[in-house]
């Protein structure tokens, strides 16, 4: 065997690298393989589980993992996005809460209307004032049925700035006014509507009151002016003349002077400022006692006063000075409108009722009229007939807030000529 040369060397080692060169390519290709195949099946999986995840985010919010494997960051992220929503969630929730309480308790009416006029919401207050138990997806004009607020609410429509409107239902006598307020963001409306019937018999009781007290008090004013000029023009002097035009004047002080006590008391009364002093009171011996303080007045005017009353009736805890005085009212103003001569009689009466005692003054006078039997109660209100007579249109008032404060009520029952009943009732 020959050595072998340096040459021989060379030609098999290029001879070993030619045939590794050309195995290079198949380990490359499982190589790659076996890659395509790893990230095939890792990006299937993430698929999966990132399906999986989406599925539980629309299906069951509530229980959805902090810690997903592979993906922490993502739902520690979404999870934080979920307790962020959900705590928003629950103050608007509360807000709305709210709001929905504040609306239902609301005496003003609120409808909410869409673009195209149909009402998407009312509260309790909007569907009594407009007479409608279901107003929801029914159009403005189907509620409000009054043109004069439909037009209103067409022109807030039109110039989207806000429209008021005063109107007087008068049938039902009541009072509205309308607020339409463009909404910016849906293209509607909101209409506020309140109820002013209370306010403008407030505002004709004081201009009743004001005029009342002007007229109570011109009269016995010019009296004593013509009286006090009559005395300075010589009639003090006069040994005949001048007393009696002094009597006069003490006589029209002492009505000025009751009006302004009855006036303080009615004041005091209704501000709620007097103390009711609350005892047993026998419904007789209140009865008698009104009887005998006005006994001398009667008599005068020719009348008789009788009392029809059982004696064992229920006792009532009630301030027996105030309940007198709301007796010797009636009683007075029965003494008044009452013609003396035969068949002129005042009866006084009390019976039990369910819950209280009923007190009754009964008079054969001159009755007053059906339509002022409601207003009787009012201040310095007087019926045409009583208007020559004496007294201050108070009386009437100041008793009927004695009797409400006794937790009780009052009212009268008339027939023009064949007498009239006042009643009041005081629990027990």
């Amino acid at each position: 065997m020959r050595d072998l040369t340096f040459t021989d060397y060379e030609s098999r080692i290029t001879q070993s690298v030619f045939i590794k060169m050309e195995q290079f390519p198949i380990y490359l290709a499982i190589i790659f393989l076996l890659l395509t195949v790893w990230f095939a099946w890792r990006y299937y999986d993430l698929k999966k589980r990132m399906n999986d995840y989406a599925s539980l985010i629309r299906n069951q919010p509530e229980k959805l993992p902090t810690d997903l494997k592979g993906f922490e960051n993502l739902s520690n992220a979404i999870a934080s996005l979920q307790t962020t929503f959900n705590l928003q969630l629950l103050t608007l929730d509360t807000q709305n809460a709210r709001l929905s309480t504040v609306l239902e308790q609301l005496t003003d009416g609120v409808l909410i209307a869409d673009a195209n006029g149909q009402v998407q919401f009312a509260n309790p207050a909007a569907r009594k004032l407009f007479d409608v138990n279901d107003p929801l997806n029914h159009s403005v004009a189907e509620v409000m049925r009054n043109h004069q607020l439909i037009e209103a609410w067409r022109r807030c429509q039109q110039t989207r700035e806000m429209q008021s409107e005063s109107i007087e239902l008068p049938a039902r006598r009541h009072f509205l006014q309308l607020f339409v307020i463009p909404d910016t963001h849906e293209g509607g409306s909101l209409l506020l509507v309140q109820d002013l019937t209370r306010v403008r018999k407030l505002e004709n009781v004081r201009r009743d009151f004001i005029s009342n007290v002007s007229h109570e008090l011109r009269t016995p004013l010019a009296s004593l002016k013509a009286l006090t000029e009559t005395l300075q023009n010589g009639a003090l002097s006069d040994p005949e003349a001048g007393p009696r035009f002094l009597g006069r004047i003490s006589t029209e002080v002492d009505a000025l002077t009751q009006m302004a006590q009855e006036l303080l008391d009615l004041s005091r009364i209704e501000s709620g400022q007097v103390e009711l002093v609350l005892t047993p009171v026998s419904p007789k011996q209140l009865l008698s006692s009104a009887a005998d303080r006005m006994k001398l007045q009667a008599e005068r005017a020719g009348l008789k006063i009788s009392i029809v009353c059982e004696e064992n009736l229920p006792q009532v805890r009630a301030d027996k000075a105030r309940l007198e005085q709301v007796l010797v009212n009636l009683i007075h103003n029965a003494v008044k409108f009452t013609k003396p001569g035969p068949g002129g009689e005042i009866v006084l009466g009390a019976e039990s009722v369910s819950g209280g005692v009923r007190y009754a003054v009964r008079d054969s006078g001159v009755g007053i009229p059906a339509e002022s039997l409601s207003r009787i109660f009012e201040r310095f209100y007087r019926v045409d007939v009583s208007r020559t007579g004496s007294g201050t249109g108070l009386g009437l008032s100041i008793s009927k807030h004695i009797v409400e404060a006794h937790g009780g009520k009052i009212w009268a029952e008339s027939e023009e000529g064949r007498g009239s009943v006042f009643y009041f009732e005081i629990p027990v």
